[in-house]
């Protein structure tokens, strides 16, 4: 049931209002008190019919909601984009890690390769100084010997000694190399 306060469609308001009036006032206080019911009645219904004809109000406020609704969700798709932005740069500064510490294990283990590859060289060539230097004659040992202190006391007699050998050496080259390639025409 409708309370008399209610908001009544315009012209039932009217058509309640009459209806009371015919159904008799008791005496002319009744009526000025069904009156005043129905004026108050009417401005409501007015006032109603007004706010639903104000399209231009209802839009704003209705464009105001959304925007603010549209402002959050542009907020909360930024604060995700954020935040995976944030867990990529840390998996990609994990990854750089991660590939570095192998960079750096595998350049040790070159490293350590390369060690001993240069320890058994070493020792190779060692052995086969050694190997030579047994193997020639003693006097031989003793004149080399001598050469090289001398040498070292006395360098320019011993480099214009040892350009005399490249040259001879290069002359005796080229005097085999010509007869071998005068023999095969």
């Amino acid at each position: 049931m409708k309370d008399s306060n209610d908001p009544v469609e315009p012209g039932k308001a009217a058509d309640k209002a009459a209806g009371k009036a015919v159904g008799g006032a008791k005496g002319p206080d009744e009526l000025r008190r069904q009156i005043q019911e129905t004026r108050g009645q009417l401005g409501d219904t007015v006032e109603e019919l007004a706010a639903k004809a104000d399209v231009k109000a209802r839009a704003r406020a209705r464009g105001a909601e959304l925007k603010g609704k549209a402002s959050e969700a542009g907020h909360a798709v930024q604060d995700k984009a954020t935040e995976a932005g944030h867990v990529v740069q840390g998996k990609a500064v994990e990854a750089g890690h991660v590939v570095q510490d192998k960079a750096v294990q595998a350049g040790h283990v070159v490293q350590d390769k390369a060690v001993q590859a240069g320890h058994v060289v070493q020792s190779r060539a060692t052995q086969a100084g050694h190997a030579v230097q047994d193997n020639v004659p003693q006097p031989v040992r003793t004149a080399v010997t001598n050469a090289v202190q001398a040498g070292k006391r006395h360098p320019r007699p011993v480099l214009i000694a040892g350009a005399g050998v490249v040259v001879a050496a290069g002359l005796l080259r080229r005097r085999h190399n010509g007869h071998r390639h005068n023999g095969r025409h």
